[in-house]
């Protein structure tokens, strides 16, 4: 199914991280590298794998997405604003005196589920409504996408030692590896690797996907996270990405965390998208 629609799957991501650009650069805002890197996660959940209800944003047979990377909320405004949620023309009141879209992810705009950007708050979040609708019986699903930098905080840790040993398999996590966080590499400024054997002494089914950005690949990922729901578990999946894809310059740069972008380097960046 996904190698049908993969000339559509790919143009919907050029379309999100031209949207990404077009945001940011007009008001010199940060957080361009994080936010490009998950532009093809972003992409499969919200045209491929989520249920969801543009006009009935709250919908009570939703699947629950959160984007506990609150930072990196320019790549999901964009995603929202393609997928029907509002009109296009409101990304352009980003991070402005008096916009509807903030720096960082909130509840206002219409399909982001938690206010997030105080970083390890999104997963327990998560944890609570995966909880919560396996109590009541529902087969929603909740999906939470973490930085690697994210996984520093104490809360995050909590959230999954919590959900392992409640076996939530309603619940599926994705890591944004891209290697940086706020202060550097995350390797340096607090090593957590190799990631996927401590998930799985938590008690949670992990994969890895070597290439963040194939669509492909993060397809595949999510239907196998799917299957074998016998093991009772909640899923882990370690996206390795690169944080500004799609700009040269900025790709695999700590500088893309805080660096602007004025109108001319904007429309250099536009024309090789």
């Amino acid at each position: 199914m996904l190698r049908k629609n993969a000339s559509y799957l790919k143009n919907k991501a050029s379309q999100i991280r031209r949207s990404i650009i077009e945001m940011l650069a007009p008001y010199e805002s940060h957080h361009i590298g994080c936010s490009l890197s998950i532009v093809e996660i972003l992409t499969i959940l919200y045209f491929h794998t989520l249920r969801v209800f543009p006009k009935k944003p709250n919908h009570p047979k939703r699947d629950i997405f959160i984007l506990s990377k609150g930072h990196g909320a320019a790549a999901l405004y964009a995603t929202l604003s393609l997928r029907g949620f509002f009109p296009k023309k409101i990304l352009q009141t980003y991070d402005r005196d008096g916009g509807l879209l903030p720096e960082h992810a909130t509840r206002v705009v219409p399909g982001v589920e938690a206010s997030t950007g105080s970083l390890g708050h999104g997963l327990p979040i998560g944890v609570g409504f995966a909880l919560s609708l396996r109590n009541d019986g529902k087969k929603n699903r909740v999906l939470v996408l973490v930085s690697d930098g994210e996984l520093n905080e104490g809360s995050t840790w909590e959230a999954i030692m919590f959900a392992g040993h409640h076996k939530l398999s309603n619940l599926t996590v994705i890591v944004d590896a891209n290697g940086f966080q706020g202060y550097g590499k995350t390797k340096d400024v607090l090593n957590l690797e190799p990631y996927p054997q401590k998930f799985k002494d938590f008690g949670w089914k992990t994969a890895v996907i070597n290439d963040g950005h194939d669509l492909e690949k993060i397809d595949n990922a999510f239907n196998k996270s799917g299957q074998n729901l016998s093991q009772a578990k909640p899923n882990i999946l370690i996206a390795k990405t690169v944080k500004g894809k799609g700009v040269p310059f900025f790709e695999g740069k700590f500088e893309s965390h805080y660096q602007s972008i004025d109108d001319k380097t904007k429309h250099e960046i536009l024309a090789q998208l």
